[in-house]
């Protein structure tokens, strides 16, 4: 980061950007793509590219575009979200369609198909090129978008041991977060067609994501795209032995949501709260968040410099908790 070359992005004058913008397009087998400083920035801009104000898209009911950015495509992009169960976090291409809103003076159209790979809230859990593929079929029926929200896409491919490009294929844009499994400390990148990056890079204006010597940042979204995708593989196996660990200790895990990199798990209720066993998690060194008043779900997630050594040890000091 220090050593980079770096020049004005705002004119798209900066060599490292570029080359991330390049590298990235590449690997997901895009046109183009667009460095942005995070993944719910990301998420809004493709939004403004895809839809209009009043129109509607298809979402899994749990979808952190839904939960977690604050609310900005009602606020900023004006679309109305239509949600639909997936089955651990996978939606049936089947209910996308039937879910559907057609045009009409009264009605918010549905334009666009909102995908999540992996899927936060379900656990880390993927969604297959075969589901891919059959939603696309959906799109190109009725003429609608695919947006992918792949803020973790390379643990998806990892994990479903396919080429991250056929994974995407069908999509019309994807975004990836740099700051999750690639290790990066800022963040994330928006792929798809000349066209759809170009209308993304005025709205990435809009909302004050135009940067100048970006190249800083960028050249460690490079590093990790070189070094940190095929070592996603440990994250995966470590989320495995931490999963197995938490079940043989008494904790209600779903053993097959553990997919990537995510693990989720509840505490009896005749046990602990969850916000007390966050608290003395956190004095015996092993921070996690709280889940909130009367919630029992928490998440824990491997990552880059968590090693076999720390879940055996976060295991350790969960035992001593639950045998206090």
């Amino acid at each position: 980061m220090f050593k980079a070359k770096v020049g004005d992005d705002f004119y798209g004058l900066d060599p490292t950007v570029q080359e991330l913008e390049a590298m990235s397009a590449e690997l997901l087998g895009k046109e183009a793509g667009l460095f942005m400083p995070s993944g719910t920035m990301a998420n809004a801009v493709a939004l403004l590219s895809h839809t209009r104000r009043g129109d509607s898209m298809i979402l899994e009911e749990n979808a952190h575009v839904y939960r977690c950015e604050t609310g900005h495509f009602a606020v900023v992009a004006g679309v109305v979200p239509k949600r639909i169960k997936g089955c651990k976090g996978v939606l049936d291409p089947a209910e996308i369609e039937n879910a559907l809103i057609g045009p009409g003076v009264l009605n918010p159209t549905t334009r666009l198909i909102w995908l999540e790979n992996t899927h936060n809230a379900a656990g880390g859990t993927c969604t297959s090129v075969d589901v891919m593929e059959r939603t696309k079929e959906i799109a190109d029926k009725h003429r609608l978008k695919i947006h992918i929200d792949g803020e973790r896409i390379f643990n998806a491919a990892i994990a479903l041991e396919v080429d991250v490009k056929d994974l995407v294929c069908h999509a019309d844009s994807i975004q990836f977060g740099l700051t999750k499994g690639l290790a990066c400390p800022f963040g994330s990148v928006l792929v798809g067609s000349k066209s759809v990056i170009e209308t993304s890079r005025k709205y990435r204006q809009m909302l004050g994501g135009g940067m100048r010597q970006a190249g800083v940042m960028a050249a460690a979204g490079i590093v990790g795209l070189k070094t940190m995708i095929h070592r996603m593989r440990e994250d995966h196996e470590n989320a495995k032995v931490l999963a197995n660990g938490l079940a043989r200790l008494g904790m209600d895990v779903d053993m097959e949501t553990i997919q990537t990199n995510i693990v989720f798990f509840r505490i009896p209720d005749d046990v602990m709260e969850g916000d007390a066993l966050a608290v003395r998690l956190s004095e015996n060194g092993v921070i996690v968040n709280s889940p909130g008043r009367g919630n029992s779900r928490i998440r824990m997630v491997t990552h880059y410099g968590i090693e076999k050594g720390h879940i055996d040890e976060t295991l350790s000091v969960l035992g001593k908790i639950l045998g206090s």
